[in-house]
């Protein structure tokens, strides 16, 4: 596939949040990557960057060897779709996990996300990845 220069500077702009925010757990980071006004969906985290900050030094502290392994990433315009998995600790199942970014003016703007629990021994032998 090809992307046009403004969606692969979308990606690179994600790639980076999983590298210096969401893998390290960096709050400190998140200025960088997530707008002023920044729209959140997730019902579990309130919106704004604010708050943003406070789930991921909450999450740090409950999981502070947690992994954002990243299986697959789109870009669509000024959207781009992640799929990856969430291991809390070393032996962690974890969660497959699906993001949707809106980026507005090099930064992100907006966020969807769901997730399920990884199952080992599922209906098929494909996996969830």
């Amino acid at each position: 596939m090809a992307y046009t220069p403004q969606e692969q500077a979308n990606l690179a702009l994600v790639r980076g949040l999983f590298a210096q925010v969401l893998n390290p757990m960096d709050s400190a980071a998140v200025d960088r990557f997530i707008a002023p006004g920044y729209i959140q969906h997730n019902p579990n985290v309130e919106t704004g960057r604010e708050p943003l900050k406070k789930f991921l030094d909450f999450i740090r502290a409950q999981s502070p060897e947690a992994v954002h392994d990243v299986k697959r990433m789109f870009a669509d315009g000024d959207h781009v779709i992640v799929h990856y998995h969430v291991r809390r600790w070393p032996g962690d199942n974890g969660f497959a996990v699906m993001d949707i970014f809106r980026i507005e003016e090099g930064l992100i703007a907006e966020h969807w996300d769901v997730s399920q629990d990884v199952v080992t021994e599922g209906a098929n032998v494909n996996g969830m990845f």
